[in-house]
């Protein structure tokens, strides 16, 4: 590859999954950033993700074809996956490739790399890590040895916490450096807007609205939102929107029955605008058991939303008591119901936690966290140049 000179555009392959997860909402938004700042941006992966629509400038996507073979139980996606990246990487003549979550495309980029060395090109790779690929997925006996040795291998390592990059530390044997790079938001999509009249149609008598958004799963603790709802309403007139779907929902639902709660829990399911929900929303419940950064609590404090969630993993470095919501135990459901009950029981109060979430909102702005991942691209392929 050719030297690149430090105002210039990059060509760019990001490797991501391409749903509506944090690491695939991340992945999606960053390379969209990049192409608004004159870089080219290559998506690779088995579909379009979700949050690529339409036609966008500066941006490709290739699909990974994963055919099925006789031979194999099991369809080799990691196979299938290197090829692409040596085809793509080739023919669109890319600078480096960013892969997103650790498993398996941290060692995919590493196999296509050592591939493309045989035939003469140099193709760094940049490995960001989001959280369950570590915290979860990485500690099965099954995927570490793999886990610890993409992390490794990459030519940059980048985490979205301080608290993820402790994990990553105390979890793995890594011999690598690895920068901190927080999560952002787009603060033109995110923002408080006026919705009264939606607000009027889910809480006509003036209620407060409550609200959670999580993949249902077990680590998002969606029962204990219902709990910690079932409290509140006994004090004070409020309504909860829950947003997302997963494993967990028909026991969250089963559960709001129990409590006698249907009338004033409402099930919305999978959103693609829930910024306009988030617009009317009073506060945010937050009860995960583990969180690597909270990007969903973010999303909601740019919308002008104070946060009441547990205090795991990055959540503090997001989330500040007593600032812009309040921190609890993971499971504290009397304490995070006791301190709703502080924001949403006076309106000037409430006024306040609103200014202060999205004033942190703010500070991660993706316009400014851009740059971070710009510098570690041209430290990345400094270095490759410098060893090639």
């Amino acid at each position: 590859m050719s030297a690149m000179q430090s105002n210039s555009s990059l060509r760019i392959g990001v490797v991501c999954y391409p749903t509506y997860g944090g690491s695939g909402v991340v992945a999606t938004e960053l390379g969209l950033g990049m192409a608004r700042h004159g870089h080219e941006v290559h998506f690779i992966s088995y579909r379009q993700p979700a949050r690529y629509k339409g036609y966008k400038a500066n941006v490709y996507y290739h699909e990974v074809s994963n055919a099925d073979y006789p031979l194999f139980e099991f369809t080799p996606y990691d196979t299938a996956l290197a090829s692409k990246l040596v085809e793509v990487v080739q023919r669109e003549n890319l600078d480096l490739l960013h892969v997103h979550y650790a498993i398996p495309h941290a060692t995919v980029a590493f196999m296509a790399r050592e591939i493309l060395k045989v035939r003469g090109l140099n193709i760094p790779f940049v490995t960001t890590l989001h959280g369950t690929d570590i915290t979860l997925v990485g500690q099965s006996p099954n995927f570490s040895p793999v886990v610890e040795f993409g992390i490794n291998s990459s030519d940059g390592v980048t985490a979205v916490s301080k608290s993820l990059k402790r994990d990553t530390l105390s979890n793995f044997n890594i011999t690598t450096q690895i920068d901190v790079v927080p999560n952002f938001i787009d603060l033109e999509r995110f923002k408080k807007i006026d919705k009264e009249h939606f607000k009027l149609a889910i809480a006509p008598g003036g209620e407060r609205i409550l609200t959670h958004v999580s993949n249902f799963r077990a680590v998002k603790r969606v029962e204990d939102v219902v709990r910690i709802y079932s409290k509140i309403c006994k004090h004070f007139p409020s309504k909860l929107l829950l947003i997302g779907d997963g494993p967990e929902r028909y026991r969250v639902e089963e559960l709001s029955k129990e409590l006698k709660l249907c009338d004033d829990v409402l099930f919305l399911g999978k959103q693609d605008a829930i910024e306009e929900l988030l617009a009317i929303s009073d506060v945010f419940l937050m009860p995960s058991e583990s969180e690597s950064f909270g990007l969903a609590a973010l999303e909601a404090m740019a919308c002008q939303v104070p946060v009441v969630s547990s205090n795991a993993g990055g959540l503090p470095e997001v989330n500040i008591h007593g600032e812009t919501g309040f921190l609890s135990e993971i499971g504290d459901i009397d304490d995070m119901a006791a301190n709703t009950l502080k924001i949403i029981s006076d309106d000037k109060i409430l006024a306040g936690f609103r200014e202060r979430a999205y004033a942190q909102a703010q500070r991660f702005d993706i316009e400014v966290v851009l740059p971070a991942y710009e510098a570690v691209y041209r430290k990345v392929l400094a270095a490759s140049q410098i060893l090639a």
